[in-house]
């Protein structure tokens, strides 16, 4: 399977520029995927460069590049500084984070990603983590339930939603997505398309199970730290949870030490923002690769 029939790298030359690579500088890609942003890191270093890429799902690893300058982490990106740690990595020159579920990851049925198969409801992107969706679905409390779609996916009916699954499941255990789908059908807003519907939930579903955006939350406070004075940091969010949570970040990283340079007299900013407002991609990217038009892409140089 190649890069592309894995998934199509949204954004590249934007993410690729951005990066502001130098031929023989070290890069790391914390969500490899198909590796399609990879190579394109890997053309643009010379012998001297180095390029780690971080990806828990074992399915990515079929994609490894046969290329001397790459190595792969098989692990979450949340314990970025341990592994550049490990591997004896005194800084980083760019950092990548495309947050985007895979095409492929989508289109394995038995994933469970997607509403358009009947498959097990799993939606784990590293295969050794305990809990899937059914798990969750079957076991998380109706309160519990509701936060999850009201947070995560924004459902404006979540309450109802959560009710119709507590009460399902006390007569059978939901297994797959499309027992899920009927759930959904029956409480789905008058005049709903039932796809309009259901990808938020699925979203939700797929956020709670992997815990994503606490592992965000961690891997921008460690991306600091890993770059070197000058490094960029280069991330692509689909939705509005993970951009909100890394425009704040850097907002906020700026805002304190803003701060503290009045108390203390330090420096003010931790962060210069390369794209004060996020980028979109082109109407002709988006008409190639429809699966890239929510994406977001923001870069800020580590100051």
């Amino acid at each position: 399977m190649t890069a592309t029939e894995y998934h199509i790298p949204v954004m590249l030359q934007e993410a690729l520029t951005g990066l502001d690579i130098r031929p023989d500088g070290v890069y790391i890609d914390v969500t490899f995927g198909g590796g399609g942003h990879s190579q394109g890191i890997l053309s643009r270093l010379s012998a001297k460069g180095q390029l780690i890429g971080f990806d828990r799902d074992v399915d990515a690893q079929a994609n490894i590049p046969a290329n001397k300058n790459f190595t792969l982490v098989p692990h979450d990106y949340a314990h970025l500084k341990n592994y550049i740690d490990y591997l004896g990595i005194d800084g980083a020159d760019g950092i990548l984070a495309d947050l985007g579920i895979s095409s492929h990851q989508i289109d394995t049925p038995e994933r469970g990603f997607s509403f358009r198969y009947d498959a097990p409801l799993d939606m784990r992107m590293d295969k050794q983590i305990p809990k899937t969706a059914a798990d969750l679905l079957n076991n998380t409390s109706e309160r519990g339930l509701q936060d999850i779609f009201s947070q995560y996916g924004e459902v404006k009916n979540a309450r109802t939603l959560a009710h119709a699954i507590a009460t399902t499941r006390k007569i059978q255990p939901l297994k797959t997505t499309h027992e899920l789908i009927k759930i959904l059908e029956s409480v789905m807003p008058r005049k709903e398309n039932i796809k309009k519907y259901a990808a938020p939930i699925f979203q939700a579903l797929r956020i709670a199970v992997n815990d994503e955006l606490e592992a965000l939350k961690s891997f921008l406070s460690q991306a600091y730290l890993v770059l070197k004075p000058g490094g960029r940091l280069v991330v692509i969010t689909y939705h509005s949870l993970e951009d909100r949570i890394v425009k704040n970040f850097l907002n906020e990283e700026n805002l304190l030490d803003a701060n503290q340079a009045m108390i203390y007299g330090k420096t003010s900013e931790k962060w210069n923002h390369i794209s004060r407002k996020p980028m979109a991609p082109s109407e002709s990217e988006i008409q190639q690769n429809p699966r890239a038009r929510s994406a977001k892409l923001r870069i800020a140089e580590k100051l």
